[in-house]
């Protein structure tokens, strides 16, 4: 789940849930929206992060997380656990 409070410049870890060998990756948060600043009513159900991985891959390249309605964490449509680091 997208956790309340996360903020530009907090990093995390991400794994895929429906991968069980995919390694645990880290990123740090680059943008933080809900999708009343994106202009989608309230129906639409998500927020959304958008962060960078950490080391940075080359070419840069955005990640883009999404909160459903159903409580679950998304990434390119697939369901992802986050931990928040210290």
């Amino acid at each position: 789940m997208v956790e309340p409070g996360i903020k530009i410049g907090q990093r995390f870890t991400f794994k895929s849930l429906s991968d069980g060998a995919a390694r645990e990756r880290q990123a740090v948060v680059t943008q933080v929206l809900s999708n009343r600043e994106e202009g989608f009513g309230p129906e639409v159900g998500f927020d959304w992060v958008a962060a960078h991985e950490v080391p940075e891959a080359q070419p840069a390249t955005e990640l883009v997380f999404g909160r459903g309605t159903d409580g679950n964490v998304y990434l390119d449509g697939r369901a992802v656990s986050i931990t928040r680091l210290p």
